[in-house]
């Protein structure tokens, strides 16, 4: 395990944009999955949190984040998945946080996104700019193993759900959630796939969710939910919104 300098190190490197040398990268994926394995599928959080939402690899967009926010450890943060693809920064984006994740395990928690998974990151970035950043898969291996650890959801002082998609037809209870296997690549269907690509929309009930994967899910089905768990709020993230957060009546 390497010392507090060590991380400290790093992430200083990480935030000027510069990525790791391979064999850091391995390590410090190790370190990660060992504090993963101990988290829940349900993780419980503290009050006060900052809530983000996908990053993309847009590095400098997480930057900003932290200036506008505080610094961790300072502030405490619950990321809501979707830290690589799409952005020219997947690899520093996704070590940074996850060098933060290890440095201070009980201010930064870190979730699963529909992108944190091998098939998706094969189509939408993530692989390429490994390879480009250090000519070989190694790191993106790495990376791609760590994912299945990552916890679910999140629960913020038994009243605030945190996912990245949304529900499940198969999951009333956030007990039924706890029970999942989590430790696996992201299925092309069931509870799991649901939770990381479900959507919220504006007819009531369940329906087919037009990215082929997941859900689309009502009002009903979200105040249902919320009353079965005792929940004032479901916070989510997964879809842009041009204000860059949206309040619905029972969802955010």
């Amino acid at each position: 395990m390497p010392s507090h300098g060590d991380l400290d190190r790093q992430i200083a490197q990480l935030r000027d944009c510069k990525y790791l040398p391979e064999a850091e990268v391995k390590a410090l994926c190790e370190q990660a999955k060992a504090i993963l394995m101990e988290e829940w599928n349900v993780q419980p959080v503290r009050c006060p949190v900052t809530v983000c939402g996908d990053i993309h690899g847009q590095f400098y967009d997480l930057i900003e984040l932290f200036r506008i926010g505080g610094d961790a450890p300072d502030t405490n943060y619950l990321f809501m998945g979707d830290y690589v693809d799409r952005g020219y920064y997947s690899v520093e984006t996704v070590s940074l946080l996850v060098a933060l994740k290890v440095r201070y395990r009980d201010r930064i928690t870190i979730l699963r996104g529909n992108h944190e998974s091998r098939q998706i990151t094969q189509v939408y970035g993530f692989y390429d700019e490994c390879l480009r950043k250090y000519g070989n898969a190694n790191v993106w291996k790495y990376f791609t193993d760590l994912f299945d650890y990552l916890p679910l959801t999140a629960l913020i002082e038994n009243q605030v759900f945190c996912l990245h998609g949304g529900l499940s037809p198969s999951l009333d209870t956030l007990d039924n959630i706890r029970s999942l296997d989590r430790i696996q690549e992201v299925p092309h269907e069931g509870p799991m796939c649901d939770l990381l690509w479900s959507d919220p929309d504006d007819r009531c009930g369940w329906g087919i969710s037009p990215r082929g994967a997941g859900y689309t899910f009502g009002q009903d089905i979200a105040q249902q939910f919320n009353h079965t768990n005792g929940l004032s709020l479901i916070s989510r993230a997964h879809q842009l919104v041009m204000e860059g957060y949206n309040w619905a009546q029972l969802l955010l």
